[in-house]
């Protein structure tokens, strides 16, 4: 756990804490801890466990899959873009419209949404509302004029073009590229493109959640054949403008299309970023790698540090007789994903790829390159020997041609998101729904009082026996329903099981049935057992499941609590180290000595009260805590004066040492507490089994002595 707080802190002080775009936001009044969103996400790293709850460690990796967000069985992860009120990167759209400019759509990542399942999905939605509009509308008498005209022939302008194509539009697709694909096609070889299970539109599930680039071209080609789409290849997209009838004038740089409604489906890398420096226009300057397999004896120099610069290193790496340097201009490398991050760590180690940080290139030669290269406050350029040089340094978006064209990125424009607020464990909700069905039951024993009042021995004589007791009538169906639930209850844990292929419906959902059949089930089986459960298999299972209503019901509503104040603490002390990083950034370097000296003694004591290995341990810890920080208050007073400082630093920093410690301590008694309260999990799951077993049981012997009853009936 330790691990995951201080990949945590690392990521907030270099900045890769969040995504650039959609990453998860978790609602720890809900979070129980199962762990779920952690198994499905498909980076390491993103998310993990910290203190019995989910939280975001490197939100930076996190690809936007909202695969967390659909398997939490709770409901407590929400992907989110963050505040947009400052962004200037993001359209202003009313849906996939362009606020301002009625019949201009926009798909896909330019939406600022990455996924190519939601840009599918996005395509076709698009090509839903103008076959819906030109239905409703007046019929255009022009028949030049086109229904819509789709830019882009990724996957947003595929969808849209194939949803088009069904509803019967008269439509045209322009693609910059020869073929589909957009962004995807200048993937590298054999690259794994992450799609999900999605519908599109004439071709049905693409039931797979993974393809190489090459299989998802292939596919993507054979589709725009069969169904002969309208595709105009090496169009340039150039801008969009209104003419005087008020249609759409669509140019590139060589033809001009006219349609009522305009789809812009071009992604957000745009024209690849320059270098602007002198020789980057010789041919041996790229920016992008297709084949790595072309590039063999070659000495390589990539420059850049996102996953497409560190996959074309890796892939050049593998090459015979290449010798790769790759320029990065920060320290770390923050944003790749983590496979990435691990296949890097392991060419580093091995020497096939050399890492320069905190370089820039500054001059590219026919035979060599010159890197300026920053170490502290001092920088020394160096020369490489070199054959080629790829940059992978991003794009320029095209924003300014969507701005030419009528989109508005205006953020005061944009609907204000619904902020996110914690939803509570909604404790409230259940009590009310388990009281009107222990309600329920309450009347009912209440209108037959005149049965259920009555002792064991005196109830046979009682006319309602042949239908309220176990065996019989009502009572013996009410047995049957609560078995029955009891399975249902159990089948959650089918849908939870990562190996079990049982994967409809929500998890959350699941969650929901898991609560609701566990209390309808214990309610059953107390009208089975006559409202008196005995000391039989039957009437010990009905109390197994009675603590496992309360167990879950602590696992459920009120277990969150507690890791929820332990990480509240993780962010309190967070804000501590983070104080450290910035306080006297104007101090001289006695006082950034004196600074350095406070952080590593916090560190300290953050170090023994937070994470000893045990319970006992962290007892001792405590008991000697009072005079370990005094003594800690003591050097740091008695070096502060020694340096002469000046008297509210050296508070500053006793100040900082002491609610470093304070806090440190109470995470680590929420830690013990939530620890001590964690056992309801495995008292959970093993009163869960015996309670199985009890009710296999009970029903085994009920199934015996009614064959027992019958046969000596019939005798």
């Amino acid at each position: 756990m330790a691990q995951w707080v201080e990949e945590r802190d690392h990521a907030v002080a270099i900045g890769a804490d969040k995504a650039q775009l959609q990453y998860p936001d978790i609602d720890l009044s809900r979070c129980l801890g199962c762990g779920t969103c952690v198994d499905v996400c498909p980076e390491d790293g993103v998310l993990e466990l910290v203190h019995g709850q989910a939280v975001v460690v490197n939100g930076g990796r996190c690809q936007g899959i909202a695969a967390c967000e659909r398997e939490c069985p709770v409901g407590a992860i929400t992907m989110t873009l963050g505040d947009l009120t400052e962004r200037k990167d993001i359209p202003a759209l009313d849906g996939l419209e362009a606020i301002g400019s009625s019949g201009l759509f926009l798909a896909g990542e330019v939406t600022a949404h990455a996924l190519i399942k939601v840009a599918i999905e996005h395509g076709a939605k698009v090509a839903t509302e103008v076959a819906r509009r030109v239905e409703d509308g007046p019929e255009e008498p022009n028949p030049r004029v086109l229904d819509l005209c789709v830019v882009g022939a990724g996957p947003a302008g595929l969808a849209c073009s194939l949803e088009a194509k069904r509803r019967g539009l008269r439509f045209v697709t322009l693609e910059q590229e020869e073929g589909v694909g957009g962004t995807v096609a200048k993937y590298p070889r054999r690259k794994l493109v992450m799609t999900e299970p999605v519908d599109l539109p004439l071709y049905g599930r693409m039931k797979r959640s993974a393809f190489s680039k090459e299989e998802l071209m292939e596919l993507w080609q054979s589709i725009a054949a069969e169904h002969e789409l309208p595709i105009e290849n090496r169009q340039v997209f150039t801008g969009v403008q209104r003419d005087a009838a008020g249609h759409f004038v669509v140019s590139t740089e060589t033809h001009r299309f006219v349609a009522r409604h305009v789809c812009l489906a071009l992604g957000r890398r745009g024209v690849p970023t320059k270098l602007n420096v002198p020789g980057e226009d010789l041919s041996k300057v790229a920016y992008s790698l297709m084949d790595a397999h072309s590039y063999q004896g070659r000495r390589i120099l990539v420059v850049g540090g996102g996953d497409s610069a560190v996959e074309a290193a890796m892939g050049l790496a593998e090459q015979p007789g290449n010798a790769v340097h790759l320029s990065y201009r920060r320290g770390d490398f923050f944003r790749i994903r983590s496979k990435n991050q691990r296949r890097l760590e392991a060419c580093l180690a091995d020497g096939s790829i050399v890492a320069v940080m905190n370089s820039a290139v500054v001059a590219i030669h026919p035979r060599a390159v010159d890197l300026r290269v920053q170490r502290g406050d001092a920088s020394k350029t160096v020369r490489l020997r070199n054959d080629d040089v790829f940059v992978m340094a991003g794009g320029i978006p095209p924003f300014e041609l969507l701005r030419s064209s009528g989109v508005s990125f205006d953020s005061s424009l944009r609907e204000p998101a619904a902020p996110i607020e914690e939803q509570g464990t909604g404790l409230g909700k259940a009590l009310a729904a388990g009281f009107v069905l222990a309600l329920g039951v309450l009347a009912f024993a209440s209108y037959h009082a005149d049965y259920y009042g009555l002792s064991l021995a005196q109830r046979p004589a009682h006319e309602k026996h042949g239908w309220l007791s176990p065996g019989v009538g009502l009572g013996f169906w009410f047995g049957v329903l609560a078995a029955l639930l009891v399975v249902v209850n159990l089948v959650y844990l089918l849908r939870r099981a990562s190996w079990c292929r049982l994967g409809f419906g929500s998890l959350q959902a699941w969650m929901t049935s898991h609560v609701a059949t566990g209390i309808l089930a214990l309610l059953f089986a107390m009208l089975h057992g006559a409202m008196a459960p005995r000391d039989t298999p039957g009437g010990n299972a009905f109390w197994a499941l009675v603590v496992l209503l309360v167990t879950g019901a602590i696992g459920r509503y009120f277990y969150a609590y507690v890791p929820r104040a332990a990480n509240g603490r993780e962010l309190e002390l967070a804000e501590v180290k983070e104080q450290l990083r910035f306080v006297a950034d104007d101090w001289g370097h006695g006082e950034r000595a004196y600074r350095e000296r406070v952080r590593a003694e916090v560190s300290m004591l953050i170090e023994h009260r937070q994470w000893r290995g045990s319970f006992l341990g962290r007892v001792a810890a405590m008991i000697g805590g009072q005079r370990e920080l005094a003594r800690c208050l003591g050097r740091l007073t008695k070096e502060g004066r020694e340096q002469r400082l000046p008297e509210n630093e050296i508070r500053e920093g006793r100040e900082l040492a002491r609610r470093a410690h304070r806090v440190a301590m109470m995470a680590a008694h929420y830690e013990d507490l939530r620890a001590l309260l964690g056992t309801w999990r495995y008292l959970h799951r093993w009163v869960a089994a015996l309670m199985v077993v009890l009710v296999v049981l009970h029903v085994i012997y009920a199934l015996s002595y009614g064959v027992f009853l019958f046969e000596r009936g019939v005798g």
